[in-house]
């Protein structure tokens, strides 16, 4: 790695009203191809986009070609090798940030400063306003800022949940992609492995510390919490739902008290992760009595608050556009909780001596009574 260049203070382009649509190409192999109806093929290969009643909707609606041509026939019959179009219309996504602060760049790496409500890579309702898309708008757009000729824009390495803010992990190249991938990795396979060092972060080159609002008051200065980590099915998460369970992945987090405020019932806490299973940190709060404040979806015990599981097949809640209807219950992506990615050390790239080290400012609520008075600001808490 060079040294650091200045990084720009904030990227960032405003979101248009509606985003893009989106296109889906598949051709039909001869397994495919047996008595299978195109709302049949639909259906079964992307289940989680639509109910069978939706897709026949969309292909209704002549949003489907085959070999060039619309088709409005659900029961129309595929041939090996025909070429399929599913053109979903564009539409309004929800109300997000777009401004990122960049806290560190350099050839290989940039750390951006990611706000609470903006997801990080395409999925749901959220395909355009993501951080990968104002990483292709911004750096491909600015020659300045294309990074290495192996990548014509910088990806994220890692993600963070919709609702968390801090610091999140950019490659501009592939080796750059390569390293923190396996850095990441480490520390997870070192908790499956089950060789644990009682002081988290040890045994790794990446450390994460975030900082977190707890709902009660943590009696204990710290606290290890060693609970796996598994799925269970779950209306609006197509892949499933992580909570807290005994047959689950192995999982070990560090919590430190910072702050107890006993007049509001909540402690501020420091939470550093040895492993990063999705959604650690809520999970793990939520586990030892202590769920975050205003998680609207875990609770005491790490499960999620409400939970049908009449609801979990229900075909025939589709939306306008023929795919599924929000739940009514919180999904993972809900925000309204106070989770910060505030500090990350990693090996310098290609001079692994040397530590970069990158803070993200805290939100006020997340800050201390002495912070808050060292800068002159009034608790949130």
């Amino acid at each position: 790695m060079s040294t650091p260049s200045p990084p720009p203070q904030r990227i960032g382009l405003p979101w248009p009203e509606l985003n893009d649509g989106l296109t889906y190409k598949d051709v039909i192999s001869s397994s495919e191809s047996e008595l299978t109806t195109v709302s049949d093929f639909y259906f079964t290969k992307y289940k989680s986009s639509a109910p069978l009643l939706g897709w026949i909707q969309r292909i209704q609606n002549g949003q489907i070609q085959i070999d060039g041509e619309v088709v409005k026939d659900p029961n129309t019959l595929l041939r090996s090798g025909s070429k399929l179009v599913y053109h979903r219309l564009p539409w309004k996504e929800p109300d997000t940030p777009y401004s990122l602060q960049v806290l560190y760049e350099d050839d290989d790496l940039i750390a951006l400063n990611k706000p609470s409500g903006l997801q990080v890579l395409p999925g749901g309702l959220f395909q355009q306003r993501t951080v990968l898309t104002q990483l292709q708008w911004c750096f491909g757009k600015n020659d300045s800022y294309t990074g290495s000729r192996e990548s014509p824009h910088p990806v994220p390495v890692h993600r963070l949940g919709r609702g968390t803010s801090g610091i999140l992990l950019c490659a501009k190249t592939k080796l750059a992609k390569t390293k923190l991938a396996a850095y990441f990795a480490e520390g997870t396979s070192l908790v499956g492995s089950g060789n644990l060092d009682q002081e988290c972060g040890k045994g790794r080159k990446l450390s994460k510390i975030y900082r977190a609002l707890a709902d009660g008051i943590v009696e204990e200065d710290e606290v290890l919490i060693k609970q796996p980590i598994g799925v269970v099915r779950y209306p609006g998460v197509a892949k499933g739902l992580y909570v807290a369970s005994p047959e689950g992945k192995p999982a070990f987090s560090k919590v430190a008290v910072l702050e107890r405020d006993k007049q509001k019932n909540c402690t501020l806490v420091k939470v550093e992760i040895q492993s990063g299973r999705p959604h650690q940190i809520r999970i793990h709060l939520a586990y030892m009595g202590h769920p975050l404040v205003g998680d609207p979806l875990y609770v005491a015990g790490g499960q999620p608050k409400c939970f049908d599981p009449d609801l979990v097949d229900d075909d025939a809640a589709f939306a306008e556009d023929g795919g599924y209807r929000r739940p009514n219950q919180a999904v993972p992506g809900d925000c309204g909780y106070h989770l910060h990615a505030h500090q990350v050390e990693l090996p310098n790239l290609l001079n692994t001596h040397k530590v970069v080290k990158i803070v993200a400012p805290l939100p006020p609520i997340l800050q201390t009574s002495s912070e808050t008075e060292e800068k002159g600001l009034s608790s949130c808490k």
